[in-house]
């Protein structure tokens, strides 16, 4: 199973396609080999979530949640930085596609920060958190074929008030 994984992420597979870990790929990690590219992955996503969870201990205390949090999601969001590198996560972040998911969630990273550091507001704080949870599932769904098209269709519908 995991030589199959390997020769797929490395390209090595019988259609000679490249592989989203090939070491020629521009702006790569290249200096790291595709197992410790794949374990700074995991651990830097672990780390995030580590972050997040922690953040919600701390929550009666804004400036700490909200460090903690925002760290968490952009140490998770920042780990797939190791699968295609830097270069070629930023092409994709600010790709066409996903430039408006981008834009709102970097949008809600900032004021998660303003209303929990300048404001030290607790409920601005949530607010500004819940919105920068939802503008991060967006931008997730932007990488997955017809998924923001099927999760708006499906809240449209959920949401129908007509019998």
């Amino acid at each position: 199973m995991w030589g199959k994984l390997n020769q797929s992420m490395l390209g090595d597979n019988e259609e000679g396609e490249q592989g989203f870990l090939d070491e020629e790929s521009e702006g790569s990690c290249s200096s790291l080999s595709a197992t410790q590219r794949m374990y700074a992955f995991g651990g830097c996503l672990l780390a995030g979530m580590v972050c997040m969870f922690l953040s919600m201990i701390v929550f009666a205390k804004p400036i700490k949640f909200a460090i903690l949090f925002t760290f968490g999601n952009l140490l998770a969001v920042g780990s797939t930085a190791f699968l295609f590198g830097p270069a070629q996560q930023m092409r994709m972040m600010f790709d066409t596609v996903r430039i408006y998911a981008t834009a709102i969630y970097l949008g809600c990273v900032v004021l998660a920060l303003v209303c929990a550091l300048l404001i030290q507001s607790k409920v601005l704080t949530l607010i500004a958190m819940i919105c920068e949870i939802c503008a991060l599932i967006w931008y997730s769904l932007s990488y997955i074929p017809f998924a923001r098209r099927m999760v708006s269709e499906l809240m449209i519908r959920l949401c129908d008030t007509e019998l």
